[in-house]
């Protein structure tokens, strides 16, 4: 994490060098995402752009640049690079407004919106291992890593729990469960941080997409269960099934799953939705413990219960999502009687 001095000298540095592009009428910080990136609006005479600040020694920005153009050859709506300087770690690009879905979205405009999301998912998708850019895999070692950091940051470092043997087996062989089943999807281009925070409604129906530079090849299902089960606004179950069934009905069409069943699909859904959701929870602990921001924290109850609400669907996650109920003390389960009813049949077998 950078210091404060450290943050002031970088922001003299970036108006320093946005003034020698063009010069400006004035510059604000806005709100940022779960990294080291800082976002500051630019107000010209004429227009407002949006500069980026990502250290180089914390983030990599050179995979932005190059996604972005990939994204913009297949025609979706991103924030088009106007200028970078990425030995220094600063980019000029359009500004898609402030417009994020989670600002907009309702009761009423949540169809549209979610299915207007969907048929952009669907175009990234589509999108090849370009020339420009290698999409890097989605690997065994990336998704356990991802997995063990749960363990570390949430159940070690955040509620400070010791695991005895038989938990640490039971994390194992469940982890093992959920890699096994993302590894076996169909694999495609994945954005990896699909969700309201990260698409804006635009003029025209159109959907503006940001935050795509840790894009991947990998799971089918990653995109779809970070959009329709997002950690930061829960859907009723039925609406949830509804924008599935849409995705694969289409995902069907294109061939992109071939002949899998919905019944297969959704599986893969909910095992991905889990793994998902794990790696949500250690980055928002993360976040407090290493980087001393609690923004996250509230969100975490909700991404446990959709852990504990899945598990509970699955005789092979059964036993986890009774641990998770147990051992992390989810606030506000959304079935409780169920819960108990699993948890008893768990602990009397």
């Amino acid at each position: 994490m950078l210091s404060e001095k450290k943050r002031q000298h970088r922001l003299v540095l970036l108006k320093k060098w946005l003034n020698d592009i063009a010069p400006y009428e004035g510059i604000a910080q806005i709100a940022g995402d779960a990294s080291f990136r800082h976002y500051f609006r630019v107000t010209y005479p004429d227009k407002t752009l949006i500069a980026v600040d990502a250290p180089p020694e914390l983030e990599d920005s050179h995979s932005f640049v190059e996604i972005s153009k990939v994204f913009e050859a297949k025609g979706l709506y991103v924030p088009h690079v106007l200028n970078a300087d990425l030995s220094l770690g600063f980019m000029l690009i359009v500004d898609l407004g402030d417009e994020v879905y989670f600002r907009v979205l309702t009761e009423q405009n949540a169809d549209d919106l979610y299915l207007r999301a969907v048929h952009k998912l669907h175009i990234i998708q589509s999108c090849q291992q370009f020339q420009s850019h290698h999409f890097p895999p989605f690997s065994h070692d990336l998704l356990m890593e991802e997995l063990d950091h749960f363990e570390k940051w949430y159940l070690e470092t955040h509620l400070g729990l010791s695991l005895s043997k038989n938990e640490k087996k039971l994390l194992s062989d469940t982890f093992a469960l959920l890699t096994v089943s993302a590894l076996t999807q169909p694999q495609v281009c994945v954005h990896r941080d699909y969700h309201s925070r990260n698409l804006l409604q635009l003029p025209h129906g159109e959907v503006g997409i940001i935050d795509f530079q840790d894009a991947v090849w990998g799971p089918v299902t990653y995109d779809l269960v970070s959009l329709v089960r997002d950690c930061y606004i829960h859907w009723p179950t039925d609406q949830v099934e509804n924008w599935v069934r849409q995705y694969y009905n289409r995902a069907l069409q294109q061939g992109v799953l071939e002949d899998a069943s919905y019944q297969q699909f959704k599986q893969w859904f909910d095992w991905m939705g889990v793994q998902r959701h794990l790696k949500a929870i250690f980055i928002f602990a993360r976040k407090w413990h290493r980087d001393h921001n609690k923004d996250y924290l509230g969100d975490i109850p909700r991404a446990l219960n959709y852990i504990i609400e899945v598990s509970l669907g699955y005789a092979e996650l059964e036993e986890f999502g009774v641990f998770i109920g147990d051992r992390c003390a989810p606030l506000n389960l959304i079935n409780q009687p169920l819960y108990d009813l699993y948890r008893n049949r768990i602990r009397f077998r």
